[in-house]
């Protein structure tokens, strides 16, 4: 018989928080973290972004649970709102944005997850 798998609550998993060359007022709480797969729901602030850089084997989705967010994909803007999603395929240079002036809130999910595999590029747009 297999074990029951708990619910899981943001309120109850493991928190961080990271940000891009001039930020670090974005938060992360890992939903999700296994040796596949990662699964976190992510909170940024108006003016936050990330520093551009591609995954060597992770494959990502980003999907826009409130707010707007833009993520470039290998030079192109993408703007996303809640309900919308977008596909970020291994070697894909990308960077996220919160370019509105209200929150974004996103799930990022990995597989496999992304944490040490990232490589950042030297255009930091």
């Amino acid at each position: 018989m297999t074990s029951m798998t708990p619910i899981v609550s943001r309120q109850a998993v493991e928190h961080y928080k990271w940000g891009g060359p001039h930020n670090d007022d974005c938060e992360g709480w890992h939903l999700v973290r296994t040796p596949n797969l990662s699964i976190i729901e992510e909170l940024m602030p108006p003016g936050t972004s990330e520093v551009r850089h591609f995954h060597v084997h992770s494959r990502q989705f980003f999907y826009v649970l409130e707010g707007e967010f833009t993520l470039e994909v290998e030079q192109h803007g993408f703007i996303l709102h809640a309900g919308e999603g977008l596909e970020v395929s291994p070697g894909q240079a990308h960077q996220a944005f919160n370019r509105s002036e209200n929150p974004a809130r996103i799930l990022v999910t990995s597989q496999p997850p992304s944490h040490g595999d990232r490589v950042n590029t030297d255009d930091q747009g």
